[in-house]
C-alpha cells in the first residue's frame, strides 16, 4: 500500500494543500483515505506506483537520496512560472503497511 503526501507547493495549486494524502492499495485508489485527486498529478504518480508498491528501490529509480531511502519524491507536471499561472506540487511516496 502506498501513501502519497503533498510536502511542498510552489505557486498556487487549485486542488491540493500541504499535507493532503492519496492512498493506493494495489490497483485501487482508496477514496475514503484520499483527500484530493488531480489528473495532472496522477500522470506522474501512477508512472511509479506499481514499481514502488512492488518494492522497487527509489534510490535506483532516481527518486530520492540514499539518506532518505524510505521515500520517493515526484513533482506535478505543471511547470509553474514563468510558464503557467498555476503551481507545481511535490509529493512524497512511501510504502505503508
Amino acid at each position: 500500500m502506498l501513501e502519497i503526501e503533498v510536502v511542498e507547493i510552489k505557486g498556487k495549486c487549485p486542488v491540493y494543500k500541504r499535507g493532503d494524502k492519496i492512498v493506493i492499495d494495489g490497483p485501487r485508489i482508496v477514496l475514503e483515505k484520499t483527500d484530493a485527486l488531480c489528473i495532472h498529478a496522477l500522470s506522474v504518480i501512477l508512472h511509479y506506483a506499481v514499481a514502488l508498491d512492488e518494492g522497487a528501490d527509489p534510490v535506483k529509480l532516481g527518486l530520492t537520496k540514499k539518506s532518505d531511502k524510505e521515500n520517493a519524491y515526484v513533482q506535478c507536471v505543471d511547470p509553474w512560472k514563468p510558464y503557467t499561472e498555476g503551481g507545481t506540487v511535490i509529493f512524497r511516496i512511501k510504502n505503508i503497511k
